[in-house]
């Protein structure tokens, strides 16, 4: 009689999420968790927010690490990512969400605030994708974040649509350059989603025109979002150095 060996459990596969405080990188750690893996939440300022987080994502049984830092700075972003690899054992998706929105016709921008948003928005997202390349493990995914006005080019968001078109150029060179290594490189590009960043600053009359420009005639939700994020991070293996729209048919 033959005894058959037991099958080995995999691993789980560990998510690094940036600015997984609230909005749509909250909703998207604990959807990253709800398939199963252990989440890495960074957060820049608000800590107690992120441990919240923790403390939900490890109440439904999953596994998840606060950790903090300035996505832009580069020594910072390389100690989170070996705290990372130390506590979970390597890398398998990174996902960041982390960024600033300043609002002002290009006219009136102050350029304090221009190099404040391009900072985290270019940079940090480069600094994140130069650790990501360097650590993601076969099978990966990286996922940045874009907006839909670099399509509808809306009023008063030149500088903004400006920092996320750089991050789409980014998206396709990052994902040639790591041929071979079954990494994915995408990017989504989020519509009018009701979240602080978005609703920040902007009249009732203001926030329901922009829900009803959509043909699904809604905000998207920071759920919608990382439903997207999932399936990227997940099963969408042959989607690749592409930008993804995810804003209701509004462009």
């Amino acid at each position: 009689m033959t005894t058959s060996l037991p099958v080995p459990t995999p691993a789980p596969r560990v998510a690094l999420v940036t600015g997984a405080s609230g909005g749509i990188g909250r909703a998207t750690a604990l959807r990253l968790a709800r398939d199963g893996m252990a989440v890495a939440a960074h957060y820049a300022g608000r800590k107690a927010a992120a441990e919240e987080l923790i403390a939900e994502i490890t109440a439904a049984g999953g596994r998840a690490l606060a950790v903090g830092g300035d996505i832009a700075d580069e020594t910072a972003m390389n100690a989170l990512f070996d705290e990372v690899e130390r506590v979970f054992g390597g890398i398998d998706v990174v996902v960041n969400t982390a960024g600033v929105m300043l609002l002002a016709p290009v006219a009136e921008l102050d350029l304090d605030a221009f190099d404040r948003m391009h900072r985290t928005n270019v940079r940090g997202a480069f600094v994140v994708s130069q650790q990501a390349a360097r650590r993601l493990r076969a099978g990966g995914a990286l996922v940045h974040f874009s907006t839909t006005v670099t399509r509808t080019g809306f009023p008063a968001y030149g500088a903004y649509a400006a920092s996320k078109a750089a991050v789409e150029a980014l998206t396709p060179v990052l994902a040639r350059e790591l041929r071979g290594r079954d990494i994915t490189v995408n990017t989504v590009a989020p519509g009018p989603t009701a979240t602080p960043l978005f609703l920040d600053g902007k009249d009732e009359q203001t926030v329901d025109r922009l829900a009803k420009a959509a043909p699904l005639e809604r905000l998207g939700q920071p759920e919608d979002i990382a439903e997207t994020v999932a399936f990227l991070a997940g099963p969408a293996r042959w989607i690749n150095g592409q930008t993804l729209f995810a804003n209701g048919g509004l462009a």
